[in-house]
């Protein structure tokens, strides 16, 4: 759903045709008044989500990168610098997140250099209390499909996970574990938000024996047993010379995901406790995890053809500027956090018992709308939370912060799903492109060195 100008902070509309007034931030045309100064959809967006995101961006060059809507996007830093100086009012922003402003009458605000450099070095956040959130982390925003990406094959500080941003999602990950697991909740109930209310229900942890590794290793078995784990059937060779079109990779992804849901189907009917729901409980579960399931396999267990045979077809597809110059913001943010999630999980090496012990419990939500046996669902939850626990602590005991941080990937599956959905299909073939070619680039850097800047390179 695109943003309305009911999102801005004052609602000045520009309906008249006539009226061409220009961002002053990028030069696009203006669509209101946007957090106190004239600007585009665009640059609303991108402030808001680096003011909610507390981000800290980096620039590669002298802080003094042009700025038009070509150009945007190739320096956050400098776009983000331009947003303050030109009195975006970052107190303006819900702190809730939500669309709309917190005060409509608020304008254009001067701040001194001084205040300017505490918002870029991201020292003014470090002095903020941290609110997290599961899910969008305060994004509700969403950008204009007229956003352009990089053009050519210059590298794109907009799309570069630097070595700064590394750090800031290590920070951003350990103060979320800090904040959970300092919490006086049982162990076997930290991280997943919807776990959270089973401490309130008198005496049911209790009864709950810590130490369930005889009777968790059976279950996990029969969780790996469901799976299939045969490499995926749909044929991805092709001729060494031959370039890919738009159409022919998206149809390949396509055929690709039908595969792939059609192995979610099969697996759920072979799951130990598949008896002990009802039909309609599972299509529910299914129809609301089914995107979820498919990443987290795309992840894990099927990477080697997907950042393999997979990559190496993307890699014979070469985008049109058109292309390039629409790819949207929401389609670079995406591409952002899937090859974070790509490093943790590559870091993390997943065993194939962890994976079916991951899918198995982010399927397993009874947060979702509509079910009818949430009771018996919340029991299989806890069941596989406490099995999957026992599980990794005993098979890796020199790793006693291997469970906490494989679950906290599920969020993170959860929050990219969502925001996939608002990635426009034609995009869907360059997104790939961009997530595997960044992706089997940094494969050997994990072994030789820090993480390599990723960018959105259309070379093969």
């Amino acid at each position: 759903m695109k943003p309305t100008l009911t999102d801005a902070v004052g609602e000045n509309n520009l309906d008249d045709p006539t009226d061409q007034r220009t961002c002053l931030i990028c030069g696009d045309r203006a669509t209101g008044l946007h957090y106190g100064i004239i600007s585009c959809e665009g640059c609303k967006g991108f402030f808001k989500r680096s003011i909610c995101n507390k981000r800290v961006y980096r620039c590669s060059r002298d802080k003094n990168c042009e700025m038009s809507r070509k150009q945007r996007n190739r320096c956050q830093y400098c776009r983000l610098l331009k947003c303050l100086q030109m009195g975006m009012n970052r107190k303006a922003i819900r702190e809730d997140g939500m669309p709309g402003g917190r005060n409509k009458s608020i304008g254009p605000v001067q701040i001194t250099e001084e205040e300017i450099e505490r918002i870029m070095s991201g020292q003014e956040f470090k002095e903020d209390a941290p609110e997290h959130t599961w899910g969008n982390n305060g994004d509700s925003d969403h950008s204009s499909p007229s956003n352009g990406a990089s053009e050519g094959n210059q590298p794109s500080p907009a799309s570069t996970l630097s070595s700064n941003r590394s750090a800031e999602m290590n920070g951003y990950t350990a103060a979320l574990r800090d904040q959970y697991i300092n919490t006086s909740m049982p162990t076997h109930y930290q991280l997943l938000p919807h776990l959270f209310s089973y401490a309130a229900q008198s005496g049911l942890l209790a009864s709950q024996p810590r130490n369930l590794y005889p009777q968790s290793h059976p279950l996990v078995q029969q969780l790996v047993a469901a799976e299939e784990l045969t490499p995926l059937t749909t044929p991805m060779l092709i001729e060494e010379e031959y370039k890919v079109t738009q159409v022919e990779l998206f149809a390949l992804l396509c055929r690709l995901a039908d595969e792939l849901l059609f192995r979610q189907i099969s697996w759920i009917k072979k799951l130990p406790f598949f008896c002990e729901l009802s039909i309609e409980d599972y299509t529910c579960l299914l129809s609301s995890t089914w995107q979820e399931l498919i990443l987290l396999s795309c992840l894990t267990i099927y990477s080697g053809q997907i950042f393999g045979e997979l990559a190496d077809i993307t890699a014979k597809y070469t985008p049109s500027d058109d292309e390039l110059q629409g790819f949207s913001e929401d389609g670079m943010e995406v591409m952002e956090r899937l090859i974070i999630l790509f490093r943790k999980l590559h870091h993390l090496k997943i065993s194939n018992e962890e994976y079916a012990c991951m899918k198995t419990i982010n399927f397993l939500n009874q947060d979702i709308r509509g079910l009818s046996n949430i009771s018996q669902l919340e029991q299989l939850n806890k069941r596989y939370w406490c099995v999957c626990q026992d599980y990794i602590e005993s098979k890796y005991p020199l790793q006693p912060k291997r469970f906490p941080e494989i679950m906290m990937c599920l969020p993170d599956i959860r929050c990219i799903s969502t925001k996939l959905v608002n990635v426009p299909l034609e995009q869907l073939p360059l997104l790939f492109k961009a997530v595997l070619h960044s992706c089997k680039s940094s494969l050997t850097s994990y072994r030789t060195g820090p993480s390599p800047c990723v960018t959105a390179s259309t070379g093969n």
